[in-house]
C-alpha cells in the first residue's frame, strides 16, 4: 500500500465475511478505512501486451484517485509478489482521458466494496466483489502473512494465486456469460459458487 514498493499479498475466498470481521475486532485490529466502493479501470494497449506480460496499469477511485503500475508477479505458495508504483492523480476523468490520449484502452472495468484493517504489521482487506467475498492480506514477508492468516482461522492451502480479473475469466467460462466488466449490475441475479471461480473457501 506504499507509493513505490514490493507488494506481497495473498487472497482467500470466504463464505462468511462477517465472521472474519468479528475475529479482527477480537484481535484489536485497527480500522484503517471503513467500507467503501472502489471503481477501477484496467488499461492496456491494443493487443493487450501488458496483460500478456502479466503487468497491470490501473486507474482507481475510492476516497482518492490513484494511478497504479504493477510488474509481473511471482507466485510462492499462493502469495503474489510484484513491484508496485502508485501515486495520486486527483481527477478520475482527466486520468482516464490522459491514458486514452496516449493510446491506452479499457481492458476491463471492475468494482468492489473494501474495508481495510491493520494487524500485526499487515493490512487486511475485506473485499466484497460481485461474484463473492474475499480476504486479502498484504505484508512485508510471507511469514507475517501466514501468521495473520492463521490468526484469522483461514486455511493456508486455499490461498488464491491469481487476480480478481482472472477469477472473472473463470466465472464467465463456467456461467457462460458474455459481459466483460466485473460490476454488481452485471452479476445481479446470477448465483456464483466457489466452483465457478475454481477456488475453495478458506473459512470452512
Amino acid at each position: 500500500m506504499s507509493a513505490n514498493a514490493l507488494e506481497t499479498e495473498v487472497k482467500f475466498y470466504v463464505r462468511n465475511l462477517d465472521r472474519v470481521k468479528s475475529r479482527l475486532e477480537e484481535l484489536k485490529a485497527r480500522l484503517i478505512q471503513g467500507r467503501i466502493l472502489e471503481t477501477n479501470i484496467r488499461f492496456d494497449l491494443p493487443g493487450a501486451p501488458l496483460r500478456a506480460e502479466g503487468k497491470v496499469l490501473r486507474l482507481r477511485r475510492d476516497t482518492s484517485v490513484k494511478l497504479t503500475y504493477k510488474s509481473a508477479s511471482t507466485n510462492e505458495q499462493g502469495v503474489l509478489s510484484r513491484e508496485e508504483i502508485e501515486f495520486d492523480v486527483g481527477d478520475f476523468d482527466k486520468g482516464k482521458r490522459f491514458l486514452e490520449s496516449l493510446g491506452y484502452q479499457k481492458l476491463v472495468y471492475y468494482e468492489k466494496y473494501r474495508t481495510t484493517y491493520e494487524l500485526n504489521d499487515s493490512f487486511v482487506m475485506l473485499d466484497e466483489l460481485p461474484y463473492g467475498n474475499f480476504v486479502e492480506i498484504e505484508a512485508g514477508t510471507v511469514d507475517v502473512i501466514r501468521t495473520v492468516a492463521h490468526k484469522l482461522h483461514l486455511k493456508w492451502e486455499t490461498a488464491i494465486g491469481t487476480s480478481y480479473n482472472a477469477l472473472l475469466d473463470r466465472a464467465r467460462k463456467h456461467l457462460s456469460v458474455a459481459f466483460e466488466d466485473l460490476s454488481f449490475a452485471e452479476f445481479r441475479g446470477i448465483p456464483v459458487e466457489a466452483a465457478h471461480l475454481e477456488v475453495r473457501a478458506a473459512d470452512t
